[in-house]
């Protein structure tokens, strides 16, 4: 009678080990070409990047990754090829409860990866998407600026000068906006802090009471809120 008790109760915890709840994340796909390395499932829960769960991949690129969430955030996919050089060696994803698929190359690994499953994950995709726009033009008037015969002309790097300045405010008022738009997603008070989180208090107080309330109580949303209040209490 022992016995059958014993392995009635190891059923019982084999099977709640494997059971997901609403908020269990699964991150599956494939490595294209990976025949050896190790794979790590990252976060930042405070401070500090932390290892999640990790992978020995031995001939297969294949890959799963189950984790409970307390909110959506930003995860890394983290690629160890024993090739001490860490280029091109970490995804960034956000995740949320469900299934994620990340599919890569290991030679290419951050550079093409295809994500999908995460709502927040694409209006993060397109906000980088727009944000590179303006990036790739900074890069433009770095690039002129740096021609001999223009930083020998005052005047023509003043010129320049001004048209980057204002590229970075269109840039501020763009994430701003973005933010401003999406209150209703994970993506808003994540932009607030990592992005623009020294602009002015009153741009950032009205992403912040423009939150649902889901948003507001997840993560980013409770750290925006801490934020604010550090800095009206500064």
């Amino acid at each position: 009678m022992k016995n059958i008790l014993f392995f009635a109760v190891i059923g019982l915890l084999l099977i709640s080990c494997n059971t997901d709840t609403p908020q269990t994340m699964t991150v599956t796909g494939n490595v294209k070409g990976l025949k050896k390395g190790t794979l790590y499932l990252q976060h930042v829960p405070d401070t500090v990047l932390v290892n999640v769960d990790s992978l020995q991949i031995n001939g297969d690129g294949n890959f799963t990754f189950k984790t409970e969430l307390e909110s959506p955030e930003i995860f890394y996919l983290y690629l160890d090829k024993k090739d001490n050089n860490d280029i091109n060696d970490r995804i960034t994803f956000f995740g949320e409860p469900g299934m994620i698929t990340i599919n890569t190359t290991w030679n290419t690994f951050d550079l093409n990866a295809k994500i999908e499953g995460s709502a927040t994950q694409k209006k993060l995709d397109e906000y980088r998407k727009n944000m590179t726009r303006f990036n790739k033009k900074n890069l433009d008037y770095f690039t002129v600026a740096s021609d001999p015969d223009i930083k020998s002309d005052s005047l023509a790097v003043d010129s320049i000068q001004k048209l980057s300045d204002k590229n970075v405010q269109r840039s501020y008022a763009f994430a701003l906006n973005y933010a401003l738009n999406n209150t209703d997603s994970y993506i808003a008070p994540y932009i607030a802090l990592n992005e623009v989180s020294d602009a002015n208090i009153k741009y950032l107080d009205s992403i912040n009471n423009n939150l649902t309330a889901e948003v507001a109580n997840s993560k980013y949303g409770k750290a925006l809120q801490r934020y604010l209040d550090k800095l009206k209490t500064n």
